[in-house]
């Protein structure tokens, strides 16, 4: 008889912890230890460039995105002014990359950039200033003119170039003997693509 009581005795036990583990407190206890599935991780948000007032964007903007572009710039030996020639810029011609250094997309002719979520924009510049060196391409400020596609760069309004690196006119000579001959020069620049803040639209 003692062991048939020491054995209900250990059933008992189990029964009664079993029943505290499965109490609403034990649960939520449980609960607040796991993670919500609902949480999300808060996006990192992409600040502008320190850079001078005259490529500055105009309020009511913030930067969307941001790129990194390595590639070339390509120019043509193109008749100028007085009858002379000059190295004239055709078009860039180059990758863009993310934070992660993961190719995002391209940027060429029109001057054009294209993701490859299917967005691309156009732009035409409207100001720009000497790099730092004094020996690279200009800080740019572009203005968009033109959107194809849909995707992210489909609502962007302006693009700054800065922290350029290379892609100046090649010292080769260009004369009438060169016409139409190409060269291309080396370059790096970050891009940073403006649009409206979302939801903007609905409050006007």
């Amino acid at each position: 008889m003692p062991r048939v009581s020491r054995a209900v005795t250990a059933l008992l036990i189990v029964i009664l912890a079993s029943q505290v583990l499965a109490s609403p407190s034990a649960i939520g206890q449980a609960a607040a230890q796991k993670p919500d599935k609902g949480d999300k991780e808060i996006p990192y948000k992409e600040e502008p460039p320190d850079v001078p007032d005259t490529i500055v964007v105009p309020p009511g903007q913030e930067v969307i995105l941001y790129a990194h572009a390595t590639g070339s710039q390509i120019y043509t030996c193109q008749p100028a002014a007085e009858g002379k020639f000059a190295w004239t810029l055709k078009a860039p011609d180059a990758e863009l990359r993310d934070r992660k250094d993961k190719v995002i997309g391209s940027h060429s002719a029109g001057p054009t950039w294209k993701l490859k979520d299917g967005s691309e924009v156009t732009g035409k510049a409207a100001a720009k200033v000497d790099s730092l060196s004094g020996e690279s391409i200009p800080w740019l400020l572009v203005n968009a003119v033109g959107h194809a596609g849909k995707g992210l760069l489909t609502t962007v309004t302006a693009i700054q170039r800065v922290r350029t690196h290379g892609g100046m006119p090649p010292g080769d000579v260009c004369d009438a003997d060169q016409v139409n001959a190409e060269s291309k020069s080396s370059y790096s620049a970050d891009y940073y693509f403006y649009a409206p803040p979302k939801g903007s639209e609905e409050k006007k």
